[in-house]
This record gives C-alpha cells, structure tokens and sequence, in this order.
C-alpha cells in the first residue's frame, strides 16, 4: 500500500508533512562519526540529508516523491545534497557508502528482507548501517497505528538479515522517546533501531 503513488498524493495533499527537525536517533548514532558519504534512503521531505550535510557528510537523498524532494531541496542551505526520485529498493547508485540510513521504512513480509539486503549491501567496508523503524509495541500504544503486524519488526529481526561474520552489531534495541501530535498530546513510543559497522 505504501507505493509510489501513496507518497506522492500524501505529500501533495499537506503543506508540510514531518516537523522539519532530523530524526532523534539519527542524530544519537550518527553525531560522532566522521562525515562521508552517505545514502538517506526513503528521505521524504529532506530533515535527515540536510542534517547530515550541514555537518559535512556528502548525501545523496532518494525518495519516492518529487514533491517531498522539491521541499527538501528547497530547505537545503549547503545546496550539496543530490536529490534522486526513485525506488530504494530497485534504484542502483552505482557505488557504495559510508553510511546508509532508513528511518520509518515498512516493507512487509519478502519486501523487507529484500530491501534491507539491499542497503547493507550498499554500506561500504568500515561504514555504518542504520535502521530506524517503529516497534512493534506502537500498534498498542500509538494513536491511529495501522493494525498490520507485517509491517513491524523488530532490530533482532533485521540482524538476522546480516551475516554474523560482516557486521560488528552497535545497536540493536527498543528505544524510547516522547512524541507529540498536533493536538499537543505527547505520548511515549518505542522506536526499532539497528546500527552496524560493517567490519573492513
């Protein structure tokens, strides 16, 4: 359901979509590597390419939405990010990266063992992987949470997906934080995070 067609029509419909601010465990895992280069794969409106290429990273940003990328863009003030519509799970860079990032991607079932393959393979020897998606646990405690367990998982789940003798596991857990919906209420949720290093 989350296709193409999807994302274009909901980022057209809002004026803005996401706050604006980068992903707080983004931000958590990421703040003390040294820039490189770096995929944000699933980018949306941009927050986490512009985040990482303000502190040096070269991004290259790949979204479904034209839209989302047309805003992103837009709020880019280092003017380096290289904005690309497409498909993360069918789109070829060509090259690989010292870090890639997907934050809130929800694949179902052979989907997502295929598509998150994929952005391992596209980590670069001693660079990092980072998966951030939301807990199982959110269908219970999140407002309006889809009622699809496909589409959850866990950071156990995608380890499984990373041969043992490649990946030096950094983090693997259920996170906490505090998020707030428009009408100001603020509930707790737990967020799905993975980083590994690919070993060099």
């Amino acid at each position: 359901m989350f296709d193409e067609k999807y994302w274009e029509e909901r980022y057209s419909s809002y004026e803005h979509v996401w706050s604006g601010q980068p992903n707080v465990q983004l931000v958590a895992e990421v703040a003390d590597l040294p820039p490189g280069t770096a995929l944000d794969a699933g980018c949306g409106e941009g927050a986490d390419a512009v985040w990482l290429a303000e502190r040096g990273w070269r991004v290259t940003a790949v979204d479904y939405s034209r839209t989302a990328l047309e805003r992103g863009a837009t709020h880019d003030p280092t003017k380096s990010v290289e904005w690309v519509q497409g498909d993360a799970g069918t789109w070829e860079p060509g090259r690989r990266f010292d870090l890639v990032t997907s934050h809130y991607a929800h694949p179902g079932g052979s989907q997502r063992e295929a598509l998150f393959t994929r952005l391992a393979g596209m980590v670069a020897p001693g660079g990092t992987l980072l998966i951030v998606s939301h807990h199982p646990s959110d269908m219970e405690t999140r407002p309006h949470a889809p009622q699809m367990p496909e589409l959850f998982f866990t950071a156990e789940e995608v380890v499984e997906l990373l041969p043992g003798d490649e990946w030096e596991i950094v983090t693997a857990e259920a996170r906490l934080r505090t998020q707030k919906y428009p009408d100001g209420q603020e509930i707790a949720v737990q967020d799905t995070v993975l980083n590994a290093r690919r070993r060099s």
